[in-house]
């Protein structure tokens, strides 16, 4: 407990109690201080990224900075700083896995950089509904919720291989499936190419469809890319859809990019939402504007 005595010892004002819990912790109090001014990020190329650069700028944050990785390096991080109690901010997105393994708060953001809750999109290559009109009516019909997505996370990050745990999931949610192909012809080994950006609710989603469009009779190519390859695979045609687009924020300037390039199927998730969160045993910060220097 003792980033949380840090910041709430430094709340109140006590010089003594301050000093103690500096011997303890290492840290100041103040909470840029506790994490060195240091968020810890994911990939270089992602929408949340670039909002992230633009929430130290509008928030006056000059002495911050956001270090890039991995999504899988970012919970790692996270991971050693929770078993220790330590302070830390990362970038973060729900639907993951990591607000169910972890008791974690998003910060506010009054100034909503990060914009309001968020979708999913299904995109399609232009002349994906001609091409194939049954998965098309498959993907118009997909939409499922955050703890559908979760059970699939959690699953695989529990070690269960992402075909395995999909797999799961779809036979124990036959009902929801059903919704999505009832009444769809089956088709003989057509192949349809899907690519996803290296989140891992994106890895739930395309190998739980992946195994939906296989039982249908589909051959289904899978693909991890960056966002911006990932737009572009769509748009060009390499590949024929993903169920990885964030709208109207996080992807935003990939879909300005590339206006016109490919069919917005429709919305497989609402209530998505990204921004910094910290754990809850962080007391006393609660907004972004609590990263100010005091």
């Amino acid at each position: 407990m003792t980033a949380v005595l840090a910041i709430g010892l430094a709340a109140c004002g006590n010089a003594d109690a301050k000093n103690d819990d500096e011997k303890i912790s290492g840290t100041t109090g103040n909470v840029g201080e506790s994490v060195d001014y240091t968020i810890t990020g994911i990939d270089p190329g992602s929408g949340h990224m670039e909002l992230t650069a633009k929430v130290l700028e509008e928030y006056d944050l000059p002495d911050w900075n956001v270090t890039s990785g991995s999504g899988a390096a970012m919970t790692a991080a996270l991971k050693r700083a929770y078993d220790k109690e330590e302070p830390i901010i990362i970038t973060a997105w729900s639907p993951h896995w990591k607000f169910s393994k972890f008791d974690l708060k998003y910060l506010d953001d009054p100034q909503l950089i990060y914009g309001d809750a968020e979708e999913i999109h299904t995109l399609g290559r232009t002349g994906f509904k001609e091409d194939f009109p049954e998965a098309y009516t498959i993907f118009q019909r997909f939409s499922w919720d955050m703890d559908d997505m979760a059970e699939i996370m959690i699953a695989i990050e529990d070690g269960e291989k992402p075909e395995v745990a999909a797999r799961t999931w779809v036979d124990d949610n036959q009902d929801k499936v059903s919704e999505w192909t009832d009444g769809v012809a089956k088709v003989n080994g057509e192949t349809i190419k899907l690519v996803y950006a290296p989140w891992d609710s994106e890895l739930a989603s395309h190998n739980m469809m992946k195994i939906v469009l296989e039982d249908m009779g589909y051959d289904v190519q899978l693909s991890m890319v960056e966002p911006g390859p990932m737009f572009s695979a769509v748009a060009d045609g390499s590949a024929d859809a993903t169920f990885a687009a964030w709208l109207p924020n996080t992807h935003k300037t990939y879909v300005e990019k590339f206006e016109g390039e490919f069919e917005d199927i429709g919305v497989s998730m609402v209530g998505v939402k990204q921004g910094l969160a910290v754990p809850t045993y962080m007391e006393g910060v609660d907004s972004i504007e609590d990263l100010k220097s005091n």
